[in-house]
């Protein structure tokens, strides 16, 4: 199964690698593949101080933590997701946070499931007919079987 994370999922698996989201990224068998764009590399950098606050972790605890991470999403960079991708996202997307562009193009593009845990973007694709999702709990309760 190929799943699309977004930063939010990463970072609150950054923020609680012992909570279900950091689990199930840390320890899901070959059955599930991750992907991301490489975008979210930027997005976690941009936040790199709000987390050590949060976490109360030094630099290098941060680092390694995303290190270890991130060799769990195969990252894609944004030139290899087609144009079509891209515009379609774009029209999914423009109401709500021009953020989620890449990950919304990048599920299209791979055909695969979202995993996000902002509920505001999922309504409002969700309204436009968008509804390649998948939640915490149901990727729990695949894992599980």
């Amino acid at each position: 199964m190929k799943i699309v994370v977004d930063t939010n999922i990463v970072f609150s698996a950054i923020l609680n690698s012992q909570s279900w989201i950091g689990q199930i990224i840390l320890h899901s068998d070959k059955s599930v593949k991750f992907y991301s764009p490489r975008f979210l590399q930027v997005e976690i950098q941009n936040h790199f101080q709000k987390i050590k606050k949060i976490t109360n972790l030094s630099d290098y605890e941060v680092n390694e933590l995303t290190e270890i991470l991130y060799t769990k999403i195969n990252f894609i960079s944004e030139e290899f997701i087609p144009k079509e991708s891209l515009l379609k996202a774009d029209e999914l997307t423009k109401d709500v946070d021009f953020d989620d562009v890449m990950f919304v193009a990048l599920s299209l593009h791979l055909n695969c499931k979202l995993w996000t845990g902002d509920k505001v973007l999922v309504n409002a694709l969700v309204k436009k007919g968008f509804r390649k999702f998948i939640s915490t709990s149901e990727l729990m309760e695949k894992l599980k079987k």
